[in-house]
């Protein structure tokens, strides 16, 4: 049985996630319910918390400032957001549990399936710190994302975009090849990745490449269309995306002679 507390500042969105639970997730015990930081802590304080579902925009202090209680009660966090496309983005290049308002039961489920599991395995601290310091730089600077984590079983891998040189689909995973590393294979799909990415530096090339046009060394017809890569890779761009690789090139030969 996992005890839960709700913390966000709008009423209808408290009592429809409150019903949501009861209806659907027979292993939940919701300790309490909360419209603002403050009263979350007390509720921490008062309450042995697995799992908090927890809104981000709140008057007053953030649900980013809740973290460190949240940390200290050893308590997992799902966000719970009505945030931007750029925010989610955020969010899901720092590997972090959330749902999308209004939410869907379904997503509701299985994001109470896997905190049951992640709760018996603890992520590294410092890990779980800098993913969040991550995230709440690129929301709070809107700047644009830097780093990336990457499930790996036991908890995650920290990388930054431009150690990835290319990534290749392999059925529903997603491998990275990475300079100076070894591959890392993530249980996720390449389309999930190519919605996270910048699109000015990272590039769908084909139905199952990604390449960094950082590491970009030249591309040519002489095969069909295929990029070289600067460590000796050629990879095939397919014909429906040809026309969008070389804009995106275009793009980001002028972004770079700007800088």
């Amino acid at each position: 049985m996992l005890n839960v507390i709700i913390v966000d500042d709008e009423e209808f969105a408290r009592s429809s996630l409150y019903f949501l639970l009861q209806e659907n997730c027979e292993n939940v015990h919701i300790c309490g319910i909360a419209k603002s930081v403050g009263e979350a802590r007390e509720l921490l304080a008062n309450f042995d918390v697995d799992l908090i579902f927890l809104d981000i925009a709140m008057p007053g202090k953030n649900g980013f400032e809740l973290i460190p209680d949240a940390k200290d009660n050893h308590a997992q966090v799902v966000f719970t957001t009505a945030f931007d496309q750029y925010a989610l983005k955020a969010i899901k290049a720092n590997a972090l549990d959330y749902l999308l308002k209004p939410i869907d039961i379904d997503e509701l489920k299985e994001t109470v399936d896997k905190a049951s599991k992640m709760i018996r395995y603890s992520d590294q601290e410092t890990d779980k710190k800098e993913r969040l310091k991550n995230l709440s730089t690129a929301l709070n600077e809107g700047a644009e994302i830097r780093k990336i984590s990457l499930p790996n079983g036991q908890g995650y891998t920290l990388i930054g975009l431009n150690e990835i040189i290319r990534i290749e689909a392999d059925s529903n995973y997603s491998v990275f090849h990475l300079a100076d590393r070894e591959k890392i294979t993530v249980s996720r799909v390449l389309k999930e990745y190519e919605e996270i990415l910048p699109e000015n530096q990272f590039v769908r090339i084909h139905k199952s490449s990604i390449v960094n046009l950082n590491y970009l060394k030249e591309y040519n017809s002489r095969n069909g269309l295929e990029v070289v890569l600067k460590n000796g890779e050629k990879i095939a761009v397919s014909r429906r995306r040809a026309s969008i690789f070389t804009e995106k090139v275009k793009l980001y030969t002028r972004l770079t002679s700007e800088k």
